[in-house]
């Protein structure tokens, strides 16, 4: 007998939101992703999400899986963010930095 319940995308997404709110309000996360490190951080990409056109945008700068990214600045509304990755500087917009996974 199969166990397996189809539950539909939109219904595991919101399942999805209910865990990574309720990891971080206890101060663990499911995932955290550029646009959550803090300024002086130096990071690790763990991956990029995203398909198509924009993850090879990303990566063309430079932001690829194990690089060290180092967070300089930070708009006062966080968008968007100033980092230095493989010795240049690079402002990412929020949307961006959104979908690089870090560790």
């Amino acid at each position: 007998m199969d166990k397996s319940i189809d539950i539909g995308v939109i219904n595991a997404y919101y399942i999805y939101v209910e865990l990574a709110i309720a990891n971080y309000s206890e101060g663990r996360c499911l995932m955290r992703t550029l646009s959550d490190a803090k300024i002086g951080e130096k990071v690790n990409v763990a991956r990029i999400k995203g398909e198509g056109a924009v993850r090879r945008r990303i990566m063309d700068m430079g932001i690829t899986k194990d690089v060290e990214i180092f967070i300089r600045r930070m708009a006062p509304l966080g968008d968007p963010i100033e980092i230095r990755v493989r010795g240049y500087d690079l402002t990412l917009r929020k949307a961006d930095a959104v979908m690089v996974e870090i560790e």
